[in-house]
């Protein structure tokens, strides 16, 4: 059926495309999809190929106003951030739309999809990153000037511990805490600002992840389940191994907190393989490949909706007591090691998506710890 509409050599094309493409007749029939479409709206070319564009999208959506716009001026034309809903797939989504006619194959007109989801997870990191420079630009310079009154305050605090009466006690116990307080916070700030090269080794991943289930199973996750699914085959990322620990035992002591009132609490991980993601780093002139993925994914009620925009950014916290800094850090270490993270969370199921660039060279190294574990 796809000689008959598109040449041979054309088809081979749109099916090697990573975007879906969808092929429509003038009335809005579909004639044809790509790989990526099938994958896209979760239904094989058959049955699409029996519908309208108007059953795929929802009623009022950009897309058909655009599709109409090009049989209409029979020029090419775009849409930009254009959510996309449908029954066959669960989350919306959000997508450029290119719409081209294709006069040589009978007045249809071409449509590719451009899912912005990466690319705006990856923007709004780097704003992130940029926020939490200027906080770190601010507490270094201040710094040593609110320690050193700190200092006083919590030395005449525990002086006054020993002097006061009972009453007062409690009191004087408040400041020290406070003052403590206050120090771990401006600690925790000036971490943003190291800018001193890190030691990395080709790390196998999954020794890591092992290392952070153990630590978790003694301490914050002692009654959650655990399981994992890894890509046995997953090559070494270059990085370090001690940062990349505290990442994932971050994530995992969040989602073990907010599994706390959850019936049949679990955690899982999993790593695979996915070539296709490239991300431009500065100082960089090639795009650097991120084919690594590790998921940290909880059945918890999942984050606010309106906080998962800005969930890396500082001081955002969905914490009575949090400092809003853990996940900000988080963001930061896997940007010092080159890669991106992203969040994605409904209520029943949260998930931490890591991508991380491969150490160039070498299989997966076998440690001493990877045989203890």
């Amino acid at each position: 059926m796809t000689k008959t509409i598109l040449p041979e050599l054309s088809t081979a094309v749109l099916q090697a495309l990573p975007q879906p493409v969808i092929v429509c007749e003038e009335d809005h029939t579909i004639a044809f999809v790509n790989y990526a479409a099938e994958a896209f709206f979760g239904a094989s070319l058959s049955v699409l190929t029996r519908q309208r564009l108007d059953d795929l999208i929802a009623f009022g959506s950009p897309i058909l106003s655009l599709l109409e716009s090009v049989i209409e001026r029979r020029a090419p034309m775009t849409e930009y951030r254009v959510r996309v809903g449908s029954s066959r797939f669960g989350d919306e989504r959000i997508v450029d739309v290119f719409a081209s006619p294709m006069p040589e194959a009978g007045d249809r007109v071409a449509l590719l999809f451009q899912e912005r989801t990466m690319a705006d997870k990856i923007d709004r990191q780097l704003v992130s990153r940029g926020a939490a420079r200027s906080v770190t630009g601010l507490a270094s310079m201040l710094a040593h000037e609110i320690k050193n009154p700190l200092s006083g305050i919590r030395g005449a605090a525990q002086l006054l511990e020993q002097s006061v009466t009972s009453e007062e006690l409690p009191l004087a116990r408040l400041i020290r805490e406070e003052t403590d307080r206050i120090v771990d916070l401006i600690d925790k700030v000036e971490v943003f600002g190291d800018e001193r090269p890190m030691e990395r080794e080709p790390i196998n991943i999954h020794v890591v992840l092992d290392r952070v289930k153990l630590l978790a199973r003694s301490g914050v996750a002692r009654n959650i389940s655990f399981s994992e699914e890894y890509d046995p085959s997953l090559p070494p990322v270059l990085g370090n191994r001690d940062q990349l620990i505290q990442v994932f035992l971050n994530l995992v002591k969040n989602a073990a907190e907010a599994l706390e009132r959850t019936q049949k609490p679990e955690i899982r991980f999993y790593t695979a393989f996915r070539p296709g993601i490239r991300i431009s780093v500065t100082g960089v002139s090639e795009r650097i490949s991120l084919p690594l993925e590790i998921i940290i994914e909880d059945n918890g009620p999942g984050v606010p909706p309106d906080l998962l925009p800005i969930l890396f950014d500082p001081f955002v916290t969905t914490k009575a007591n949090g400092s809003g800094l853990g996940l900000a850090l988080v963001a930061k270490i896997i940007g010092d090691h080159g890669g991106v993270i992203d969040s994605d969370s409904r209520p029943g199921r949260t998930r931490f998506r890591i991508l991380l660039p491969v150490a160039s060279g070498g299989s997966l190294p076998v440690s001493k710890e990877a045989e203890s574990l």
